[in-house]
């Protein structure tokens, strides 16, 4: 995508702690960055929290997330994470990422998560209430929501 398609961005320095002896992020770091910015494009977006959605007994449950590597990050690179919500399914949400650089783009993910009552472990709808947030925070074409 390009970086103009992300209406939302979190910024993340790298810690010396997140490197590997070359100095690069180790590789699993990056599903920590993508969970950090994720975590911050939710709460801009008003939505209930974690929390809020286990006192209603149905919470987000990850089912995907993929990472592909372009370029590494280096110890104290200060990064630009863009978070978009891409598309819903009946029970499913999925979020495309992109690690950036300055101008470069680092990295890209994808985040898929599923809907559901906790008792159950059962997927449920969606909320129409959080695909008209999530619509209206992205201008996505209502036929794609």
């Amino acid at each position: 995508m390009a970086r103009e398609d992300f209406s939302f961005f979190h910024s993340l320095r790298v810690r010396w702690a997140e490197v590997d002896m070359q100095g690069i992020v180790f590789n699993g770091h990056y599903l920590t960055y993508f969970d950090v910015a994720f975590t911050e494009y939710w709460r801009a977006s008003g939505l209930p929290t974690a929390m809020q959605q286990a006192e209603e007994g149905c919470e987000m449950f990850a089912r995907k997330a993929t990472i592909e590597y372009q370029a590494p990050a280096r110890f104290d690179d200060v990064l630009d994470i863009g978070v978009r919500c891409a598309a819903f399914g009946r029970t499913s949400v999925r979020f495309v990422l992109e690690i950036h650089l300055g101008d470069q783009h680092l990295i890209s993910g994808e985040l898929v998560y599923v809907y559901a009552d906790t008792t159950l472990r059962k997927g449920v709808p969606w909320p129409q209430e959080w695909r008209d947030t999530m619509t209206r925070m992205e201008k996505i074409a209502p036929e794609a929501a």
